[in-house]
């Protein structure tokens, strides 16, 4: 039978384990093309000071947007919007909603 602590640090270390890989493999997708349709459609810029979007406003961008799933410091991470593809932190779209905070 295991003990209750066994159990507790089983969970915890297949948890780390799971989020390693999760992010291990963020790494690996490829970023989204600017010509990609559903870019297109949201007016995608891998630079958003170079957006011509009317809702654009200086300082927002993918690194600070709630649906952006990598962190602040990254290069790029991932995006629900973009399934299987990267965004640039630097980039910016029409779906663009400020995180709070």
């Amino acid at each position: 039978m295991q003990s209750r602590r066994h159990f507790i640090r089983n969970v915890s270390l297949t948890g780390a384990a799971l989020f390693a890989g999760v992010q291990a493999r963020a790494a690996d997708l490829p970023m989204v093309d600017e010509k990609d349709p559903t870019a297109t459609a949201l007016k995608y810029v891998a630079d958003a000071t170079k957006s011509k979007d009317p809702k654009y406003t200086a300082g927002s961008n993918c690194g600070n947007c709630v649906l952006f799933q990598g962190k602040a410091t990254d290069k790029a991470g991932p995006c629900p919007l973009y399934a299987g593809k990267q965004v640039a932190t630097a980039g910016w779209c029409a779906s663009y909603a400020k995180k709070a905070g």
